[in-house]
């Protein structure tokens, strides 16, 4: 089944993205089959579930399996509860996927986070007094490393348990976050689970349980050097069960791996989106004309030429543009490259088609999807697939 995202209309549009339930399905399952049945995936739907559409998604993966989401805020976890409760998934079915707002929150979320069902995570004394008395079950981010947020293990973490306890709140999770996944064996993280072991102790040590100890992204996940086992052993100290969480790989794509080793997950996930555009014209070049802002291309000799209604503003970087003396991006028309021309502007995009033959105005061309992919993308203009993703824009 394919989800269209995009406005009204979706059919006549000139451009829009494709969201393959199927695939984003299969994803989920070979991330948990990676992981083993005794650990739990949390599905990462923030973002607009990286570009791909948070409703759709979120949907899509509860019917996949997924009892866990994560999303960024209040505003996105309303959002995705409105979606599961229209799709069937309501509070009161028992089949609706608990929510976790990774990022922390405001006192002013409060009310919200509780309307709409949601997991705070907590890391101050102050982020728990603002939740007092209201009997929820918070997840406590320990840093281990990150040096973003979460509770330092030590006298920072006892206080913090010690307010917990004292507010009436459960402990439903403990977690912290890796920041070198993509290395094979990265001594960093494992000095972040000699800290992480330390915080799950001093719980131990307070005869605490939570429901969850979870760590590792999708890098994690696909690192050559397993961290599941090890997560699961940690999280059986406190009765727990473990948990990773998956965003990049939901979505078809991992970063590299660092280092020796065979990846666990790449060769089993599959690119979800396919950004598609129709051609708007198509024209004849002749020897010396020149191609878009700063002329920075022009024909060697007579071409072909095609003409789409995207650009920078939708989502489709600048650094893909081309000249004579640098090659840049591409899409595909009727399943064969046509590389960009000149520079990609803020709504219009210029390709070559001299050597796709019956090209006509209305075509397909694929901008992003197999065989024209984020990885792709991100290579050429210098930064991650997640990025490129993410700045897909709605319109």
């Amino acid at each position: 089944m394919i989800l269209a995202a995009g406005i009204a209309g979706e059919n006549l549009s000139h451009t829009w993205v494709e969201v393959s339930e199927e695939r984003l399905a299969l994803n989920f399952r070979a991330l948990a089959e990676t992981v083993g049945a005794a650990t739990e995936v949390l599905a990462v739907v923030k973002a607009n579930a990286y570009g791909h559409g948070t409703e759709l998604c979120s949907v899509a993966l509860a019917k996949a399996g997924a009892r866990w989401l994560g999303v960024t805020s209040v505003p996105e976890g309303a959002l995705i509860r409105k979606a599961l409760g229209e799709a069937g998934f309501d509070r009161d079915s028992g089949k609706a996927p608990s929510i976790l707002a990774m990022c922390g929150f405001l006192e002013t979320d409060t009310a919200g986070m509780l309307h709409h069902g949601l997991t705070p995570v907590v890391w101050t004394v102050e982020q728990v007094g603002w939740l007092r008395g209201l009997g929820m079950g918070v997840h406590v981010e320990v840093d281990t490393g990150m040096g973003r947020q979460g509770v330092r293990p030590g006298p920072e973490l006892e206080a913090l348990l010690e307010e917990i306890v004292g507010a009436g709140l459960r402990l439903g999770g403990m977690f912290t976050h890796f920041c070198s996944s993509e290395e094979g064996d990265s001594a960093l993280t494992q000095a972040q689970e000699r800290r992480f072991e330390q915080a799950v102790a001093q719980v131990k040590v307070r005869g605490l349980r939570p429901g969850f100890v979870h760590a590792g992204n999708t890098s994690a996940v696909d690192n050559p050097v397993p961290k599941a086992p090890w997560l699961i052993e940690l999280a059986k100290t406190v009765g727990a069960r473990a948990m990773v969480r998956c965003g990049l790989g939901l979505y078809g794509y991992c970063l590299p791996i660092e280092g020796d080793g065979v990846s666990a997950v790449r060769a089993k996930v599959k690119p979800v989106m396919t950004w598609k555009a129709r051609i708007l014209a198509v024209r004849e070049l002749a020897e010396g004309e020149t191609v878009g802002y700063g002329a920075t291309f022009a024909a060697r000799s007579p071409m072909r030429v095609a003409l789409l209604p995207v650009g920078y503003a939708d989502g489709l970087r600048r650094e893909l543009s081309s000249t004579n003396e640098r090659p840049g991006g591409w899409v595909l028309v009727h399943g064969m490259r046509a590389p960009i021309l000149g520079r990609v502007s803020m709504d219009l995009t210029v390709i070559d088609v001299s050597r796709i033959e019956g090209v006509k105005t209305g075509d397909e061309a694929v901008l992003l999807g197999e065989g024209c992919t984020a990885e792709d993308h991100a290579r050429l203009a210098g930064t991650i697939p997640y990025e490129i993703l993410c700045g897909v824009s709605p319109r």
